[in-house]
């Protein structure tokens, strides 16, 4: 692989790394902040237990997502000069923001919650946990205010050269932005849902605790119904915005080649050769795409070989059909986790109603394996909305291929992947166990964050 590859999967690699802790941090925080909530107005010393037990399971996430989000930002000065040097007046102003005020807010408030159990008056220190809150929330909004731009460039104007920021309001602003944000937030909220109903329903299985985890499992399973049919409700309106925003990207999510009649298909499985951009084999649902792009039961929509004509007629000679195949999949990836998880919850929630989650020892074991639900959906919707921008870095602005570091060869590109691979791996191994370690530990008296 050239060096444009290797970049390209350094990237990739490690941003969808640093994306698995991301959401949980999000989600996570939320809950306790509830369950720190529920302690301080009812005095309740098991909702205490709570909080803090989950809180050592969060602070380990959230240093493992600092550790490595760390990488992200360098990546983009490293292998990507060209793109910085283009765009960074817009891209990196979130950034820097993002830095600046979410980061410091949500550390040092976190710092705050952590030693102030019995020293702080308890209001005060709950405040302080529902700023970390807050300030995990604020991190993603300037994060996706930055990868909007990407998918849909506002507020710029291309000067000397390069795009220079017009208008910071209309990158807040952006219908890409608003979009984007409550999908990843309302995904963020399942994963920590999902989490704390799967380990609450591990303890459950072996009798250990109920009086903390039978809690904890009816909270999260609520959050998870609710956030994973948000998730879907807001998916939604995304997709019919990529119909106006980025065409070739929904047309490849569907597998279409040609623009579809008046009513179209939605395909549920295909068998893709890009080569030929043909699909040999096909599973559809008639006039569903319709519905999903329009609402309506007629509406056409436009194929990848009429669009590729329009943006060589726009933009110049060139392929800009994305990877189909992977595009595809990972959308229909993506959907099936969200389903799942629309069932599970929903099931959970009629379960929790009827005093029977405890006696219903499969779910249980399932909701355990379901932990890894919005992980999966987490991730191919990520690899969907970046692959599928393909062949853009900034979507009709500049080529992926155009960013790279032009003195960066592959050989260092290479061993600095191989590098963080190791280390990543490392990470990896040492916060599964440290997890194990304190799951099995369960949230016994005095093994709180007390900060002695």
């Amino acid at each position: 692989m050239d060096q444009l590859d290797l970049s390209r999967w350094q990237f990739g690699i490690t941003t969808v790394y640093h994306f698995l802790f991301v959401p949980l941090s999000i989600g996570l925080v939320f809950l306790i902040a509830v369950m720190n909530t529920v302690y301080v107005f009812k005095n309740d010393e098991n909702y205490k237990r709570m909080a803090q037990f989950w809180g050592k399971l969060f602070l380990l996430n959230f240093a493992v997502g600092v550790v490595t989000g760390i990488m992200q930002e360098f990546q983009f000065g490293m292998n990507w000069s060209d793109y910085s040097r283009y765009v960074g007046a817009v891209f990196g102003g979130p950034l820097a923001v993002e830095a600046l005020v979410s980061f410091f807010m949500e550390s040092t408030f976190l710092g705050v919650w952590i030693f102030g159990w019995d020293k702080l008056n308890k209001k005060v220190h709950l405040a302080s946990i529902w700023l970390v809150a807050l300030g995990t929330t604020l991190s993603a909004l300037w994060i996706l205010t930055a990868n909007s731009f990407m998918q849909e460039p506002v507020g710029m104007e291309i000067r000397n050269g390069r795009a220079e920021m017009t208008d910071f309001f209309a990158l807040l602003t952006s219908k890409q932005l608003w979009l984007e944000f409550p999908h990843v937030i309302f995904g963020a909220l399942a994963t920590g849902a999902f989490f704390m109903a799967g380990i609450s329903a591990f303890k459950l299985v072996r009798k250990q605790e109920a009086e903390v985890f039978r809690p904890s499992f009816n909270i999260a399973i609520v959050v998870a119904m609710v956030a994973s049919i948000m998730v879907a409700t807001v998916g939604h309106s995304q997709a019919q915005h990529l119909i106006v925003s980025q065409p070739m990207k929904m047309a490849a999510s569907e597998g279409l080649w040609n623009t579809t009649g008046d009513k179209a298909p939605f395909t549920l499985f295909a068998i893709i050769d890009p080569k030929l951009k043909e699909n040999s084999a096909e599973v559809q649902i008639p006039t569903a795409l319709s519905i999903l792009a329009y609402n309506k039961l007629h509406g056409s929509v436009k194929g990848m070989n009429q669009l590729n004509e329009e943006y060589q007629a726009k933009y110049g000679p060139g392929d800009y059909i994305p990877p189909v195949r992977t595009t595809f999949w990972s959308f229909r990836i993506m959907v099936g986790a969200g389903t799942l998880m629309i069932l599970l919850a929903l099931y959970g929630i009629i379960a929790v109603a009827r005093n029977r989650v405890e006696r219903n020892i499969r779910y249980l074991k399932i909701m355990v394996w379901a932990i890894a639900l919005p992980f999966i959906a987490n991730t191919f919707g990520w690899i969907m909305t970046e692959v599928g921008r393909q062949p853009w870095v900034v979507f009709g602005l500049q080529k992926t291929a155009d960013g790279v570091s032009p003195t960066v060869s592959a050989g260092m590109v290479l061993t600095s992947l191989i590098g963080f691979t190791v280390i990543y791996g490392i990470l990896a191994a040492a916060l599964v166990y440290l997890f194990v370690h304190f799951i099995r530990k369960g949230a016994a008296a005095g093994g709180g964050l007390h900060g002695h």
